[in-house]
């Protein structure tokens, strides 16, 4: 019997319709399997083979998050071309901070009624990001779960699981007074602060998607669906090497939440807010939903979305290497004794 008969289908869910969609995406899922992965797509679990050679204590890194209400924008907009993007960069960039190399992905996208192109659009998109970085998008959960989310809401999540050799783990607790912080730029929101976003510029300051910035004429959604940013690339040369004391992913709790959780106690991290400048949509939500300085800097990465903590004397090496890898890096503040928290002047 077809699902359109079927009962099942009369209670919202399309078996057949997450076949297709499955099938419509099983290409770009293979295309990042390298020869560790022993299972294809649809068995009951992903079958890894860990080649951890050259290591001579590996540890495995895991890590899980979401994209959280970005997907609320991205249905206003039409558009779900970054989203899979997001949600593996993000979790790249959390084990990152332990100094792991990303093995392999896994996906959950979670609905009321199955999409299809939004599924497709999705789901590539994240197997596009894994191939970039060299991890296995290994498997996933397809949801749909009406009287759960609403008509139209979707949930994306991911797990990550990474490696790193016991010695050059991070944070390496080395850290000292004098030390430097180097900030490197984020690309927007990412994948955090959404709910202020939307409520500061949709229902206080009345803007629709379509509205532009003023100062750069981007539209407002374009602008907020930038896919979160990956530093796994530029960053992976510096793993291991003793310069590199620490990394903290700019994420929910912004600068002030996120860098104390790779301090020693006993230091402090004064940033100057003076070294960069937050990139437009920041100051328009601020404006918009007359948002508060200090509340921005623990709710949003403004225009930071990794810290690296690094030794005095390498700082500027370090900025120079990741400028000559792409990415917009600067010293924007330093390690003093005190408590282990952030101060922003």
């Amino acid at each position: 019997m077809s699902d359109e008969g079927s009962a099942y289908a009369a209670a919202g869910v399309d078996i057949e319709g997450a076949a297709r969609a499955l099938r419509s995406v099983q290409d770009f899922v293979t295309a990042t399997h390298g020869p560790q992965v022993l299972s294809g797509v649809g068995g009951f679990g992903g079958m890894f083979e860990a080649d951890l050679g050259g290591m001579s204590r590996p540890v495995l890194v895991s890590s899980v998050d979401g994209v959280g209400t970005k997907t609320k924008v991205a249905a206003m907009v039409g558009d779900y071309s970054g989203i899979g993007h997001d949600i593996v960069n993000h979790c790249v960039n959390d084990v990152l901070c332990q100094g792991a190399r990303p093995l392999f992905f896994l996906d959950y996208f979670g609905c009321s009624r199955l999409d299809g192109a939004v599924f497709n659009a999705v789901v590539t998109g994240a197997a596009e990001a894994c191939y970039k970085v060299g991890c296995a998008l290994i498997g996933g959960e397809t949801a749909e779960m009406p009287g759960v989310y609403h008509d139209g809401e979707t949930d994306i999540v991911g797990c990550i699981v990474g490696v790193v050799d016991y010695d050059v783990r991070l944070p390496r607790n080395t850290a000292k007074a004098g030390d430097r912080i180097v900030g490197i730029a984020s690309d927007g929101l990412h994948t955090n602060g959404f709910s202020l976003a939307r409520r500061a510029l949709f229902e206080l300051g009345g803007l629709s998607v379509r509205d532009k910035l003023q100062e750069s004429g981007v539209p407002v959604g374009e602008a907020l669906l930038v896919p979160h940013r990956c530093y796994y690339e530029p960053l992976k040369a510096l793993l291991g090497k003793p310069e590199l004391c620490a990394l903290a992913h700019v994420t929910g709790g912004g600068l002030y939440d996120n860098l104390p959780r790779v301090l020693p106690s006993g230091l402090r991290a004064v940033i100057e807010k003076t070294t960069w400048t937050p990139p437009e949509i920041f100051r328009t939500i601020a404006r918009t939903g007359n948002v508060m300085e200090t509340e921005m800097y623990r709710a949003f990465n403004m225009g930071v979305g990794m810290l690296a903590v690094v030794e005095k004397d390498s700082a500027e090496a370090i900025v120079r290497h990741l400028e000559v890898n792409g990415e917009r890096a600067a010293v924007i503040g330093e390690l003093l004794p005190g408590s282990p928290d952030v101060v922003i002047v």
